[in-house]
């Protein structure tokens, strides 16, 4: 389990990499004003319940709530499979990501960067890259979770931003955008395990994430910038997304050479993602790898 401080109220919830003894003392975890206890399953699908230290957090945190996370901010709440809206092990991958744009826009302020981001979740790595210029495509298969994220635009003051909001499948959409000749700047995918489309299409990771990967490098602009692939799925380590997505990129050379160019000059980052506990301790969260386009 983790002790999590989120905005105002502090929460425990699973966490199968935390094996080690608590840093806290135990008055600190009874404090807490929510847990959640899965019920069975693993924890990408499993459901649970919530469990409240008294009858007001109860009432208080039947409401969403608001966090700063700059530039942004974003709206958590209690959902029925633990999760509270915000993976914080990606803000290194935000962070990053608004970087890249910035100073692409700060060298071509004229030219535009088009990111897709897949499997979107609620948005956090879409308003960041909004945030520092770029025109967003903003998908997932859950109606309820885009409107979560365009609540967040709201928060942010980003509505204003060129942000299209779509529920669809990936596998799906991506294939449309292929017909209709799009390309993109910069691809972020954050699959889940296992998942269903809007109209009840399958998702394995294990049998879809390859095909779609290579369909997704053909959306890629000869010059771009950035795609990032992460994964909380077990068995995709640090290493295996550096081998899928090197093995996708590098195939993908006989296209053109001034994307073989970008390939061969960029530059790819694989890490453990971690959240950083109150005593600096690493918590393990995922896995990642970005590769950075030197053009």
């Amino acid at each position: 389990m983790r002790l999590e401080q989120a905005g105002p109220y502090r929460i425990v919830r699973p966490a199968a990499a935390a094996a080690w003894g608590p840093s806290l003392d135990h008055s600190e975890w009874d404090c807490s004003d929510v847990s959640f206890h899965r019920t069975g399953g693993d924890a990408n699908q499993a459901r649970g319940e919530w469990q409240f230290r008294n009858s007001k957090a109860k009432t208080l945190l039947s409401q969403p709530w608001r966090i700063e996370f700059n530039p942004i901010s974003l709206f958590l709440k209690l959902t029925s499979f633990g999760h509270l809206g915000l993976f914080a092990e990606q803000e290194k991958n935000w962070r990053k990501i608004h970087e890249m744009i910035a100073a692409r826009k700060t060298a071509s302020p004229n030219s535009p960067v088009r990111v897709l981001n897949l499997f979107a979740y609620t948005g956090a790595a879409t308003l960041h890259a909004a945030h520092a210029g770029a025109e967003v495509v903003h998908l997932d298969a859950s109606k309820g979770t885009v409107k979560w994220a365009r609540d967040n635009a709201e928060a942010s003051n980003l509505t204003h931003c060129p942000i299209r909001w779509i529920v669809d499948d990936a596998q799906e959409f991506v294939e449309r955008e292929l017909r209709r000749g799009q390309r993109y700047h910069g691809v972020l995918l954050d699959p889940p395990s296992y998942g269903r489309g809007n109209n009840g299409q399958i998702w394995k990771i294990e049998e879809h994430l390859l095909p779609l990967l290579k369909k997704v490098s053909a959306l890629l602009e000869d010059d771009f910038l950035f795609v990032l692939l992460s994964s909380h799925s077990p068995g995709y380590t640090p290493i295996s997304l550096r081998n899928i997505l090197e093995q996708i990129l590098n195939s993908a050379h006989s296209r053109d050479e001034k994307f073989h160019m970008t390939v061969q000059n960029g530059q790819y980052t694989a890490a453990e993602m971690v959240i950083l506990d109150s005593t600096g301790k690493p918590l393990p969260s995922g896995a990642d790898c970005l590769f950075l386009s030197r053009a």
